[in-house]
């Protein structure tokens, strides 16, 4: 069995807010820094999501608005792979590609 890991360390200020995040991945080349992030776990113990979110200070608003609107579209794309609902991921996604366009972050 192979095993593979992803680690994020992330660099706070006097607040504890975030300043840099920096991740690798063992079967990645080079790490990259980023401006955030968004992990989500499930817990099978309490049937539950468990989420990390975070960014730094220097993300924009515009920018944070199109990575919303991508992550949705991403976990749509997942839900619709993991379970064939076409129905739901069409709605899904027709939903957000308006809230995209008038948010301007989608043309």
């Amino acid at each position: 069995m192979k095993s593979s890991e992803i680690k994020f360390t992330i660099d706070l200020d006097e607040n504890n807010l975030p300043q840099n995040i920096h991740w690798e991945a063992s079967d990645a080349n080079e790490g990259s820094s980023c401006k955030s992030m968004m992990v989500a776990l499930w817990d099978t113990k309490e049937n539950n999501t468990l989420r990390i979110d975070l960014w730094t200070k220097d993300m924009m608003v515009d920018e944070m608005k199109k990575f919303y609107i991508q992550n949705v579209m991403t976990l749509t794309d997942t839900y619709l792979k993991a379970t064939g609902d076409e129905v739901t991921a069409k709605k899904v996604k027709s939903y957000f590609n308006d809230i995209g366009l008038s948010l301007g972050v989608l043309k």
